[in-house]
Protein backbone atom coordinates (compact mmCIF):
# COMPACT_ATOMS: atom_id res chain seq x y z
CA UNK A 1 0.00 0.00 0.00
CA UNK A 2 1.30 3.33 -1.07
CA UNK A 3 2.09 6.09 1.63
CA UNK A 4 -0.61 8.96 1.79
CA UNK A 5 0.39 12.11 0.04
CA UNK A 6 0.71 15.17 3.00
CA UNK A 7 -2.19 17.69 2.86
CA UNK A 8 0.70 20.39 2.49
CA UNK A 9 1.29 18.54 -1.04
CA UNK A 10 -1.88 19.16 -2.19
CA UNK A 11 -1.96 22.50 -0.94
CA UNK A 12 1.41 23.11 -2.76
CA UNK A 13 -0.25 21.78 -6.19
CA UNK A 14 -3.33 24.05 -5.32
CA UNK A 15 -1.33 27.19 -4.77
CA UNK A 16 1.62 27.18 -7.46
CA UNK A 17 0.11 24.76 -10.18
CA UNK A 18 0.21 26.87 -13.17
CA UNK A 19 -1.92 24.50 -15.52
CA UNK A 20 -4.56 24.42 -12.88
CA UNK A 21 -4.82 28.34 -12.60
CA UNK A 22 -4.93 28.77 -16.28
CA UNK A 23 -7.49 25.96 -16.67
CA UNK A 24 -9.69 27.62 -13.71
CA UNK A 25 -9.14 31.48 -15.39
CA UNK A 26 -9.52 29.92 -19.27
CA UNK A 27 -12.63 27.93 -18.27
CA UNK A 28 -14.28 31.41 -16.11
CA UNK A 29 -13.28 33.23 -18.88
CA UNK A 30 -14.59 31.17 -21.50
CA UNK A 31 -17.72 31.15 -19.48
CA UNK A 32 -18.00 35.08 -19.97
CA UNK A 33 -17.44 35.44 -23.73
CA UNK A 34 -19.92 32.48 -24.34
CA UNK A 35 -22.59 34.40 -22.81
CA UNK A 36 -21.64 37.61 -24.06
CA UNK A 37 -21.36 36.19 -27.90
CA UNK A 38 -25.01 33.70 -27.05
CA UNK A 39 -27.00 36.45 -28.74
CA UNK A 40 -24.54 35.95 -32.01
CA UNK A 41 -25.21 32.30 -31.72
CA UNK A 42 -21.67 31.63 -31.22
CA UNK A 43 -19.34 30.42 -28.31
CA UNK A 44 -16.27 32.26 -27.55
CA UNK A 45 -14.18 29.10 -29.66
CA UNK A 46 -16.46 29.60 -32.74
CA UNK A 47 -15.84 33.24 -32.35
CA UNK A 48 -11.79 33.04 -32.12
CA UNK A 49 -12.11 29.91 -35.04
CA UNK A 50 -14.22 31.88 -37.05
CA UNK A 51 -11.83 35.40 -36.66
CA UNK A 52 -8.19 32.85 -37.34
CA UNK A 53 -10.43 32.92 -40.52
CA UNK A 54 -10.94 36.58 -41.43
CA UNK A 55 -8.17 36.89 -43.87
CA UNK A 56 -7.35 37.41 -47.50
CA UNK A 57 -6.90 33.93 -48.65
CA UNK A 58 -8.35 30.86 -47.67
CA UNK A 59 -6.04 29.26 -45.21
CA UNK A 60 -5.09 25.50 -45.03
CA UNK A 61 -6.70 23.65 -42.16
CA UNK A 62 -3.64 22.01 -40.49
CA UNK A 63 -2.13 25.92 -40.13
CA UNK A 64 -5.62 26.70 -38.52
CA UNK A 65 -5.10 23.85 -36.09
CA UNK A 66 -1.57 25.15 -35.30
CA UNK A 67 -2.76 28.61 -35.18
CA UNK A 68 -5.09 27.39 -32.22
CA UNK A 69 -2.90 25.35 -30.64
CA UNK A 70 -5.40 22.37 -31.73
CA UNK A 71 -4.87 18.86 -32.91
CA UNK A 72 -6.75 18.79 -36.75
CA UNK A 73 -9.57 16.07 -35.46
CA UNK A 74 -10.86 18.58 -33.07
CA UNK A 75 -10.73 21.66 -35.45
CA UNK A 76 -13.06 19.35 -38.01
CA UNK A 77 -15.35 18.67 -35.17
CA UNK A 78 -15.85 22.13 -34.19
CA UNK A 79 -15.99 23.21 -37.83
CA UNK A 80 -19.12 21.20 -38.79
CA UNK A 81 -21.50 23.23 -36.60
CA UNK A 82 -19.96 25.98 -38.61
CA UNK A 83 -20.19 25.00 -41.93
CA UNK A 84 -23.88 23.48 -41.25
CA UNK A 85 -24.96 27.29 -40.39
CA UNK A 86 -23.40 28.37 -43.29
CA UNK A 87 -20.82 30.56 -41.74
CA UNK A 88 -17.87 28.60 -42.77
CA UNK A 89 -17.10 26.61 -46.17
CA UNK A 90 -13.68 23.95 -46.36
CA UNK A 91 -13.31 22.61 -49.84
CA UNK A 92 -10.38 20.91 -51.10
CA UNK A 93 -6.92 22.80 -51.77
CA UNK A 94 -6.12 22.69 -54.85
CA UNK A 95 -2.55 22.74 -54.37
CA UNK A 96 -2.93 19.44 -52.57
CA UNK A 97 -5.87 17.07 -53.17
CA UNK A 98 -5.50 15.73 -49.79
CA UNK A 99 -5.88 19.03 -47.59
CA UNK A 100 -8.55 21.12 -46.87
CA UNK A 101 -9.08 24.68 -47.43
CA UNK A 102 -11.28 27.26 -44.75
CA UNK A 103 -13.16 29.91 -45.89
CA UNK A 104 -15.42 32.12 -43.68
CA UNK A 105 -18.55 32.74 -45.78
CA UNK A 106 -20.71 36.76 -45.85
CA UNK A 107 -22.74 35.04 -43.40
CA UNK A 108 -19.63 34.33 -41.07
CA UNK A 109 -18.32 38.23 -41.41
CA UNK A 110 -21.69 39.44 -40.33
CA UNK A 111 -21.33 37.71 -37.15
CA UNK A 112 -18.17 38.62 -36.70
CA UNK A 113 -18.86 42.59 -37.77
CA UNK A 114 -21.93 42.19 -35.15
CA UNK A 115 -20.21 40.60 -32.66
CA UNK A 116 -17.04 42.40 -32.52
CA UNK A 117 -18.82 45.56 -30.41
CA UNK A 118 -19.75 43.07 -27.75
CA UNK A 119 -16.62 41.49 -27.48
CA UNK A 120 -14.73 44.76 -27.26
CA UNK A 121 -16.82 45.47 -24.69
CA UNK A 122 -16.54 42.15 -22.65
CA UNK A 123 -12.97 42.29 -23.30
CA UNK A 124 -12.90 46.22 -21.34
CA UNK A 125 -14.44 44.30 -18.42
CA UNK A 126 -12.39 41.37 -17.80
CA UNK A 127 -8.91 43.58 -18.62
CA UNK A 128 -10.27 45.59 -15.63
CA UNK A 129 -10.53 42.65 -13.54
CA UNK A 130 -7.11 41.70 -13.64
CA UNK A 131 -4.64 42.73 -10.94
CA UNK A 132 -2.23 45.36 -11.73
CA UNK A 133 -4.20 46.83 -14.53
CA UNK A 134 -1.39 44.89 -17.26
CA UNK A 135 -3.66 43.37 -19.50
CA UNK A 136 -0.53 43.08 -22.02
CA UNK A 137 1.72 42.17 -19.85
CA UNK A 138 -0.04 38.98 -19.19
CA UNK A 139 -1.00 38.75 -22.70
CA UNK A 140 2.60 38.91 -23.32
CA UNK A 141 3.31 35.94 -20.94
CA UNK A 142 0.43 33.64 -22.11
CA UNK A 143 2.01 34.28 -25.58
CA UNK A 144 5.90 33.09 -24.36
CA UNK A 145 4.02 30.12 -23.29
CA UNK A 146 2.25 28.94 -26.03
Amino acid sequence: MLPDLPLEVTHEVRDRCLCLHLQRAARRVARRFDEALRPFGLTSGQFSLLMALNRPASPRLGDIAAFLAMDRTTLTANLKPLERRGLVQVTVDEEDRRGRRLTITDAGRRHLRDAVPVWRATHDTVDAMLAGGDPDRLRGDLVALS
